[in-house]
């Protein structure tokens, strides 16, 4: 088997290329060496696969500084390349499109399918995205669609059940198809939900088309996610941390208390295990659910009367320095010393 070129020199571009390098390059590639341009030509095809594979990895900044840290071997450390299930579920192959946004693989993708076929299409002003999927149609075999539903942070955490409305292709003719679809707990923005058969009816024969839903998971106000785990920070009247307390704070699935110790610093980080994402598809979901990391922030008062300042400054008088102030204090001795 030969060896993978590598994929800057796949894209033509330089190892310090900007996102939109990146995605105007593959897009060049793209509308050159796609199949519905180069129709049984194999070296075509082979050099499209080449060049989505190049562009899925270095789209995604995670996943490009793997690569640039271990090449292609970096698949051995972050689980790409998984295989595809058999009949539809999240897609985890090289055409996943994880890290959603504008600029996700699914997005380009079917910017320039439009642009090669003239298929696109999309929905009412305001209304959910619906347009030709990740490949095109022909006389036998209807073509794919597209379809971005958005749903909040929460319903990722949890799972959902929707009903969505799009317009296909059936016997010469527009429908308009609702369909009831379940979205796993855990999934990220930028995968897809793959829906065999329900895509356009072809013009000869009855080889339907698929349609591929794009999930983009809205920000949250105060949760952040990174893989599986949630970030989360809580602001700490000065007194508390001093003194110790106990705080109630919000998860993805109710409330929790969390007990702070007594000198505790800002900036202190808390782990609640298994508070966070469950990974989609892991075989024991137990073992793959991630955790809530919540950050400390000690709140500071300004608007302190005089007899506060006064009672602060005696109590500070009163205090021994703290094991950070002492480990400061002697090493700008020791640099004296010097």
């Amino acid at each position: 088997m030969a060896a993978k070129r590598d994929y800057y020199e796949v894209l033509g571009i330089k190892r310090n290329a900007t996102p939109d390098e990146i995605k105007k390059a593959f897009r060049k590639m793209a509308l050159l060496y796609h199949p519905d341009k180069n129709p049984g030509d194999k070296k075509a095809e082979e050099k499209f696969k080449e060049a989505s594979e190049a562009y899925e990895i270095l789209s995604d900044e995670s996943k490009r500084q793997q690569y640039d840290r271990f090449g292609h071997g970096f698949a051995a450390y972050t689980g790409a390349g998984a295989g595809q299930g058999p009949f539809g579920g999240f897609d985890e192959t090289t055409f996943s499109g994880f890290g959603g946004g504008p600029d996700s693989f699914q997005d380009i993708f079917g910017d320039i399918f439009s642009d090669i076929t003239g298929t696109g299409r999309r929905g009412p002003r305001g209304g959910p995205q619906q347009d030709a999927g990740p490949r095109g149609g022909s006389r036998t075999r209807g073509a794919d669609l597209r379809y971005t539903l958005s749903i909040t942070f929460e319903d990722a955490a949890t799972g959902c059940e929707k009903t969505i409305s799009f317009v296909r292709q059936r016997g010469g003719r527009e429908e308009t198809a609702r369909l009831a679809i379940t979205i796993p707990a855990g999934v990220k923005s930028g995968q897809r939900l793959k829906l065999r058969g329900e895509g356009d009816a072809p013009q000869v024969g009855n080889q339907m088309g698929d349609l591929y839903v794009i999930v983009n998971v809205a920000e949250h106000p105060l949760f952040r996610r990174s893989e599986n785990d949630v970030h989360l920070e809580v602001p700490l009247n000065f007194a508390d941390a001093v003194t110790g307390t106990v705080v109630e704070i919000p998860t993805l699935t109710g409330k929790a208390s969390l007990k702070i110790p007594p000198g505790t610093p800002s900036g202190q980080i808390f782990r609640l295990k298994g508070k966070g994402f469950s990974a989609v598809g892991a075989a024991d979901a137990t073992a793959q659910t991630g955790d809530m990391l919540v950050k400390v922030l000690i709140d500071v008062p300004r608007d302190l009367s005089d007899e506060q300042l006064e009672l602060l400054k005696r109590f500070a008088s009163s205090v021994r320095p703290g094991p950070m102030v002492k480990s400061f204090q002697e090493k700008v001795e020791r640099l004296r010393k010097k």
